[in-house]
This record gives structure tokens, sequence and C-alpha cells, in this order.
């Protein structure tokens, strides 16, 4: 290009990463909830006046990111760039034009230079509360989940919409944690505004269309390229989940084209009365991906990476929800279809992608109040808080899976002293689930334990929405599953996976994490490896025994 040299992209492209990693970190520095603070359940981004995204934060979740990718446009139909103003704020948590439920918020900044729009800021943060029925997939409709929050103004011209603020606080039942995150989005914007303008300054820039044509161009080039060097054909794969009322099949085509990738989602459920509805949007999020974590990983995520990877499927499906399905446990689907989509990519690129794992998170969103778990001040000191958990991932195709770590999602598991420090709560227990990695020649990865118990003589509740209890992960290559999970009472009682549940006082909550699938023949297995299980207690003896011969291959 004739503006910029090449020398000149390659130091505002990284100039402009340091941006947006500063925009996400002041989201995490400054948010009131644990999900943000501790787990970076969050997205920031910086975009065009066109809405395309440009770069990305690299804390955060595909789930934010691609669906914060998509909101931007949405917002861009109802505030065109040439009305806005300097400090204005835009807001919204409507599932189908943000992030696929109630419980994200997407907050869009415009960014002046010398008073003329030069930019736009997004970012996303998952909250703590919203009202309702609250974090449960109980819900049968978008109404009974919480409070609905059109494309609206948050701020015109640095005034606050303090009317929308005060609805806000009579809905939820954590009013600081929320607002107090809504300012940190806020700020979150306004620090990659300020940090942008500085670059601008310093390089001589009046505008970022040109380098972000470039950078969204390349990008596009680059997946063309990865793309042209796949086999050509169309493969598929399906998987049965849990599910809530009965199982879901979640069906999957990939198409791989000359520059393309087409997965199209026709042949899966239809839509759950329950709120495990995923949205297309989402369902577009997490499978371009799988997609991309396999075809193009070096490629950065931006509005030209995702233009090259397609997704459809028909309205109404399971994961093409439509309006008023209840959406709030989306993230039990969406999680799920990397996995769907690496079953036909492991066809037509054998060798390329892991094993089945638990994919969807453990989050232990943990209640006490009226109505929930008790009458009045039977139910305990009121609380609500969300810690991020997860069972182990598939075994990849040279390496043994990871342990205890989420994927898709990416999120971080949440340390017990932070839940312990603003809640009644003690966790006793926390450490890897022997035996639960699924056997092969590369083991899956450890689920986890957990057992709760509280401080007070009081019960607490568990807003359960957990996945891989009745159908586990499957192996690849000959590989066995990971163990299935359970939810149950130290007392013994085994408590639903998916719905409100109550620990009576006195009682413990017993969380036992599914494991990753196993990869290849566990005869294939080296016998070393296997007695370094045994040794560090990840596989006990009579396992060894049974899955291995005691003491594996060669």
């Amino acid at each position: 290009m004739s503006m910029l040299s090449e020398i000149d992209v390659q130091i505002m492209w990284n100039r402009l990463l340091s941006v947006v990693e500063e925009q996400g970190q002041t989201l995490v520095r400054t948010a009131f909830s644990t999900s943000a603070r501790e787990a970076g359940d969050i997205s920031a981004g910086v975009f065009d006046l066109q809405g395309r995204m440009v770069a990305q934060a690299v804390t955060g979740t595909p789930g934010h990111v691609n669906t914060m990718a998509a909101s931007v446009g949405h917002f861009l139909e109802v505030f065109p760039v040439a009305e806005m103003k300097e400090g204005d704020v835009y807001i919204t948590n409507d599932p189908w034009k943000g992030t696929g439920h109630l419980y994200d918020l997407v907050v869009v900044s415009p960014t002046f230079m010398d008073g003329r729009i030069v930019a736009l800021f997004a970012c996303t943060s998952h909250l703590v509360d919203m009202g309702g029925v609250g974090q449960t997939p109980e819900g049968r409709q978008i109404y009974h989940e919480g409070l609905f929050i059109p494309l609206l103004r948050l701020a015109s011209a640095g005034v606050m919409n303090e009317d929308l603020l005060a609805m806000i606080r009579s809905n939820v039942r954590e009013p600081v944690q929320v607002v107090g995150d809504i300012y940190a989005l806020m700020a979150c914007n306004e620090i990659g505004s300020r940090r942008l303008v500085a670059m601008m300054r310093e390089f001589g820039l009046t505008g970022i269309e040109a380098l972000s044509e470039e950078i969204i161009s390349r990008s596009r080039r680059a997946m063309s390229d990865a793309i042209g060097k796949l086999p050509k054909g169309t493969w598929s794969a399906s998987m049965r989940i849990d599910g809530y009322e009965a199982p879901i099949d979640l069906v999957a085509a990939v198409t791989i084209g000359e520059d393309t990738i087409h997965v199209d989602f026709t042949g899966s459920s239809g839509m759950s009365s329950y709120a495990i509805n995923c949205p297309l949007c989402y369902t577009e999020a997490y499978t371009t991906f799988g997609v991309n974590c396999v075809v193009a990983p070096h490629v950065p995520n931006n509005a030209g990476t995702l233009d090259a990877v397609k997704v459809t499927a028909p309205p109404g499906r399971i994961v093409s929800a439509t309006h008023p399905a209840a959406v709030y446990a989306r993230s039990v689907i969406g999680h799920m279809l990397p996995d769907v989509v690496y079953g036909c990519l492991d066809q037509a690129l054998p060798g390329h992608v892991p094993a089945e794992g638990t994919s969807n998170l453990w989050t232990l969103n943990l209640i006490a109040g009226h109505g929930l778990t008790g009458i009045g001040q039977a139910a305990g000191a009121a609380f609500m808080v969300n810690s991020f958990h997860s069972g182990g991932a598939g075994a990849r195709p040279t390496q043994d899976g990871l342990s205890a770590t989420p994927f898709p999602s990416g999120v971080r598991n949440v340390p017990v002293e932070a839940t312990e420090a603003i809640t009644p709560l003690v966790i006793w227990r926390k450490e890897l689930r022997r035996d639960s990695g699924g056997a092969g020649q590369y083991r899956g990865g450890l689920g986890q334990v957990m057992e709760i118990g509280s401080r007070e003589n009081a019960p607490f509740g568990i807003f359960a929405r957990f996945e891989r209890v009745r159908y586990p992960a499957r192996g690849r290559k000959g590989g066995g599953p990971g163990a299935p999970g359970r939810l149950s009472l130290a007392s013994g009682t085994v408590l639903k996976a998916k719905g409100l549940s109550v620990v009576p006082p006195g009682d413990r909550l017993v969380v036992e994490m599914p494991g990753g699938g196993g990869m290849g023949p566990p005869a294939s297995r080296d016998r070393d490896a296997v007695q370094r299980d045994v040794r560090l207690g990840y596989l006990s003896p009579e396992a060894a025994e049974r899955d291995y011969g005691n003491s594996g291959g060669g």
C-alpha cells in the first residue's frame, strides 16, 4: 500500500495489540465480579468505522470475542457513525445481537480525535446476576431469565443514563457488583480510546481505515492460503450429549472449498423447552474458533479471519434458537461444537485434532437467599457467586490431554480463596480426580473433585448446568472415554446435573468433574507413562491393570 510501508504496518500492528490488551486488562483490574477479575471471562477489541473487528485482546473467550465481533454491526444499524458524539456509550445484552444470553453485557464506545470519530471500541463481560430465575437453565422463555436490555445509550455526550442504571439496580440481586462491572466496561473502552489516539498522533495518522484494511485483507488472504492447502470435500459427524428433558444430537457437515470453510448444522436436534438453547451468533463464535484452531492458528483473529468460515443451521434448531426461547445456558451447546467439528476434520485431516474433552464448563454458580434456599432468615446470608472450573481436555494427537483445563472457553479456574473471601463457603477439597482421564496411547486429561461446605449452619444452593454426566467424552483412534461427571452430597444423595439443588445445613456439595477422552489404543501407551501416572496418583493400580495390563505397551 502507498501510505504505509511494510515496517509501518508491522510496528503499528504490534502497537495495536498492546492497545487492545491494555484495554482488556483494564476491565480485568477494575471489574467487581470474580468471573471477570479472576477468570478473565471477558473480551475487548478495536473496530473500524465499518464495524469490522481489527484486533482483539488476548485475554477473553471465543464466545465473547467472536460474538462481540458481530454485535458492533447491530449497534451501527441503530446508532449510525455520523450521529455519534464524543462521550457516547452504547450497551445491550440482547442474546441475538450480543453474546447469546442476558448475563453478558456488550458495551461499545466511539473514539474521537480532534473532534472527528476515528474508531470504535467494544468489550463484554459476564455478570454475576441479571435477575429473573437466576443462573439456571430452568427458565422456559427469555422473559423468565432476567432484564433484557435492547441496544440503548448508556451515556450521551458524557452524561450517564441514570434511568437505565436505576432500572438495572432494581432488577438484580447483586447491584453493587453488576453496576460496578458496567463502569469497568466503560473504563475499559475509555483506556483503549486514549491509547489509540496516542498511537495515531505518534505515527501521524488521521484515521485507521487504511491500517484496518491492510490488516483485515492480509488476514483474509492468509486464511485463503491455509484453506487452499486442505483436501476438498464434505465430511459429517455427530455427537450425543445429555441435554435436559431428552438427549441432544449435534450434527455437523464441514465442507472445505477453495478459500472458505462451510459448517452446516442441519440435522441437529430441535430447541429445548429449557434454557439450553443456543442462538446462532454463539454457534458461529465457537464453530469458527474450533475451525481456526486447526486450520490457521497462526492467523490473527479479526474480521478477515472470521469471514473465511461460514456457519449455517435451519432456524429453530438447538444451535439456532429463535426468540423467545430461553437461552441462559447456551454454553452447554456452544462449548461442544468444536468437538463436533473435529469429528468432521479428523476425517479430512487425520492426526490433527484432539479427542473429545469435557468442553462444557463445570461452573459453580453458588447461591443463598430467600425463596431459593429457604424462607427468610432460615435461608442464611444471601449471596451469589460464579466460580469457574473445568474437567479434563481430550488427549492430543501426540500428547496426553490437559487436566482441569477449560477448552474451548479458555477461562481460568477461579482460586478457592476468591470464593471463600466473599461468601460464607469453604472449599474443603480441590484435587485432580484419579482415573478420570480416558485410557489411550495418550491419556485424556483428568477432571477434578471439589467438596464445598458452609461456615454457617444454613443451606446453600447450586445452579447447575453440567454436561458429560450421561454421555462422557469419547476417545479417538481407539482411545477410551473419559469418566462421566457426578454431582452429589457428601451424605450420598445424587443431585441433578441441571437446575437448582439445595445443600442442607451441615452437609457438603461434592462435584466430580468429567475427564477427557483418550487417543490411540491403550495397549500402545508407554509403560513408563503408565507407571508415572500410578506414582503421581493420576491412575489407580486397579485401573492400570484394567486399562493397560499394569505396565502398558512398549
